[in-house]
């Protein structure tokens, strides 16, 4: 008996140690370490932080009011547009990033534009890596960047949507270079004017993956400059085979409306060290010089 109550004290006490022993030193020392903060890039009341290009116009030049915020969604319309003419418009978040994954929220509206191109009906895209607008020719139709297509359907058949597209760049996959200008993803079809999210997850200029509800639906790496499908751009920027890792974010006017709700982005990047403040335990890249030390703070972005 006295023996079962010795070994009945010594799996108490080691039960009341072990989770002491066995946790990891970042649960231990950074409350939240776990917490994802993102970085909300669309206020909903303005385009504050953002710059716009449109094809044949000067930076920030909004022809036709085509980039507005209405009902807190920043919306991409068409009606001050007589013909759209192949008036492709993008518009910049100001800041660059490397290692991220941005998330965006769309829905495409009403009709196309007035002599749109037909591939360009329910179609729009987040740009990465991208040049900036203010580097772009006064002509020049898409920025030298990776393009997550997005497609709504036509409630004729499946139409994928967060695609590859590649105006001015390249990609590998498998380990060989993919040239071709556009791949389909594995997503379902996605008809009418519902809302989608899709989550890109940029790892600089090691691996890209595209995901919808969590799951993946199109994954390539090494992305770099070369290739075609790009028009207007100065020649000296087209370093073919420079492999990209950093970039600015772009969305697309293709002469269909579109909305978007939410445009957030989690920095992946940031301080590794378990001992700081602000450690987060999903950063994938260490820039120490970040570290805070002392007592816990809010951290570097507003949570959803």
């Amino acid at each position: 008996m006295r023996i079962t109550r010795l070994v009945l004290l010594f799996t108490l006490v080691s039960l009341i140690i072990m989770p002491s022993l066995t946790t990891s030193p970042e649960a231990q020392s950074v409350p939240n370490a776990d917490k994802k903060e993102w970085q909300q890039l669309f206020n909903g009341r303005n385009l504050d932080g953002w710059d716009l290009k449109i094809r044949g116009y000067a930076l920030n030049e909004n022809f036709g009011n085509t980039f507005r915020v209405e009902d807190g969604m920043m919306t991409v319309g068409y009606e001050k547009y007589d013909k759209y003419n192949d008036r492709f418009g993008h518009i910049f978040y100001r800041e660059k990033f490397s290692y991220y994954v941005i998330g965006v929220e769309y829905r495409f509206i009403g009709e196309q534009a007035t002599n749109g191109p037909a591939w360009a009906t329910r179609n729009s895209g987040v740009m990465l890596h991208s040049q900036s607008a203010a580097s772009m020719g006064k002509d020049q139709d898409f920025p030298i960047s990776i393009e997550a297509q997005l497609l709504g359907g036509l409630g004729k058949g499946p139409r994928t949507t967060a695609n590859l597209c590649s105006p001015g760049t390249n990609v590998e996959i498998g380990g060989k270079l993919f040239t071709t200008h556009c791949l389909n993803s594995t997503s379902k079809t996605y008809d009418g004017d519902q809302w989608v999210r899709v989550e890109i997850e940029v790892l600089g200029d090691e691996r890209i993956t595209h995901r919808i509800d969590g799951q993946a639906v199109l994954t390539y790496d090494r992305p770099q400059i070369g290739g075609g499908n790009v028009s207007g751009h100065d020649p000296a920027i087209k370093q073919d085979g420079k492999l990209l890792s950093e970039g600015y974010i772009s969305l697309q006017s293709e002469s269909h409306p579109v909305q978007f709700r939410k445009v957030e982005l989690l920095n992946l990047v940031g301080c590794k060290d378990p001992k700081a403040s602000n450690f987060k335990s999903y950063y994938v890249k260490a820039d120490n010089a970040q570290c805070k030390y002392g007592k816990a703070g809010k951290g570097p972005g507003k949570g959803r």
